[in-house]
């Protein structure tokens, strides 16, 4: 049984949930986000409210039922209030700029490395720091941590992309005899 599933979700006021053809969808001041959902549960809209409902009781229905509620969840915050990351860019001579529809990252490469920026996420640059915001948090976590493992944080510097406030543990480097 799902803990997550079972529970109702409640709709807040100004955001529309319609379910058709298969799919979601969810309407809100800050946008619009669509998701297929899977023939092993079913959702019901009812006044207010919306309740995920496993179609039969098997492995799969049962693991998908607490994820699309998940989802939806998810789906009912980001149409409201967008979901921000924030990237930290540490390093001499690292920096990045928005040219566009792309961002130009040096990294300490020979090359610079350009990135395409999805659409439906805004990226603001505000000296070395990245901020992405977006109505869907899965897209946005995919991109920003696509960003990261660009240039992860190296150990004994601390010099790559981070996430804002993320702790990079140093090593102590060689010691001499």
């Amino acid at each position: 049984m799902s803990r997550i599933g079972k529970k109702e979700i409640t709709v807040p006021q100004g955001t529309e949930v319609v379910v058709s053809d298969g799919a979601i969808t969810v309407t809100g001041s800050a946008g619009v986000l669509t998701r297929a959902l899977p023939l092993s549960i079913t959702v019901e809209v009812n006044d207010g409210t919306v309740k995920v409902n496993p179609v039969e009781d098997s492995l799969e229905s049962r693991a998908l039922w607490g994820t699309y509620a998940s989802h939806i969840i998810n789906m009912i915050k980001g149409v409201n209030a967008p979901f921000e990351k924030k990237l930290e860019i540490q390093g001499i001579g690292y920096k990045v700029e928005n040219k566009g529809d792309k961002l130009v990252f040096a990294l300490g490469f020979s090359h610079p490395v350009e990135v395409n920026i999805p659409s439906g996420i805004k990226v603001l640059i505000e000296k070395n720091i990245l901020t992405l915001t977006s109505t869907d948090k899965e897209r946005l976590g995919e991109f920003a941590s696509r960003l990261r493992a660009m240039k992860r944080p190296e150990p004994y510097k601390g010099k790559g992309i981070r996430y804002f406030g993320e702790v990079v543990k140093i090593k102590q480097g060689k010691k001499s005899v």
